[in-house]
């Protein structure tokens, strides 16, 4: 069973004669332990395609003309049919499943690098404090910011902040991490060290997808899917492709 599957995923925005077809009957299949960057040009659909596959977004379920799709717009995650469920179910599922590491960093800043990183395993509950603490030092030593355990995130760099939001991305041990531009508000040495993160845990065997317009971060996946106006137009591994 793949981890994440897309079945006919369209998304409109607007309404009327402004409505916007952003997504257009995407099916694909992502397996677990797939490393997968997406590319395309600016208003292609690429990090609406990621948040719809990560439960941030729904599907649309209809053309502008109130026609259902055929079939139904349907995302599973980890089997999990999403159509079905509650807003309050797909959050749940969400946060333990998947991991998402965004280009701006979005942590909180008055809270320390390891009560960030705690914030997702506090919010599943499934462990004591206790060890959700122990966790997050744990995984901020794992990627080498030991020495910034108790320091506020306003007092972080970029590329430590970056950092700390993959190890916040990777608390709940998820079954796919999401990564929305993950080097694209850092400089060359840390956008290098975030990239060489994710190749760690790729190898490992986290399942990861990549939206990115950095060309070689993207042929650091394994697979490349190529998006163009809403469309997927090529689907195959970074020795067949030529990204432009």
């Amino acid at each position: 069973m793949p981890i994440l599957r897309a079945q006919n995923i369209h998304r409109l925005l607007g309404s009327g004669d402004t409505v916007n077809h952003i997504i257009k009957g995407v099916t694909l299949e992502i397996a677990s332990g797939e490393y997968v960057s997406v590319v395309g040009p600016s208003g292609s659909g690429k990090s609406t395609m990621l948040y719809l596959l990560g439960g941030l977004d729904r599907p649309s379920q209809a053309d502008p003309d109130g026609r259902r799709f055929d079939p139904l717009s349907r995302v599973f995650i980890d089997g999990q049919d999403t159509l079905t469920l509650s807003d309050a179910q797909l959050a749940l599922l969400r946060n333990e499943k998947v991991g998402f590491v965004f280009q701006f960093h979005y942590l909180l800043k008055e809270f320390t690098a390891q009560e960030n990183v705690a914030l997702p395993m506090l919010k599943l509950g499934k462990l004591p404090r206790s060890d959700i603490m122990d966790r997050a030092a744990d995984l901020l030593k794992q990627f080498g910011l030991a020495e910034k355990t108790h320091r506020r995130a306003n007092r972080l760099s970029g590329g430590e902040q970056q950092r700390v939001a993959i190890c916040r991305a990777l608390a709940n041990e998820p079954a796919v991490v999401l990564a929305d531009e993950p080097t694209g508000n850092l400089d060359k040495r840390n956008g290098e060290m975030v990239a060489e993160i994710l190749d760690q845990i790729g190898a490992a065997g986290q399942t990861i997808i990549i939206v990115t317009h950095d060309v070689a971060l993207a042929h650091r996946a394994r697979r490349i899917i190529a998006m163009e106006d809403g469309n997927v137009v090529q689907d195959t591994t970074r020795d067949q492709m030529t990204i432009k």
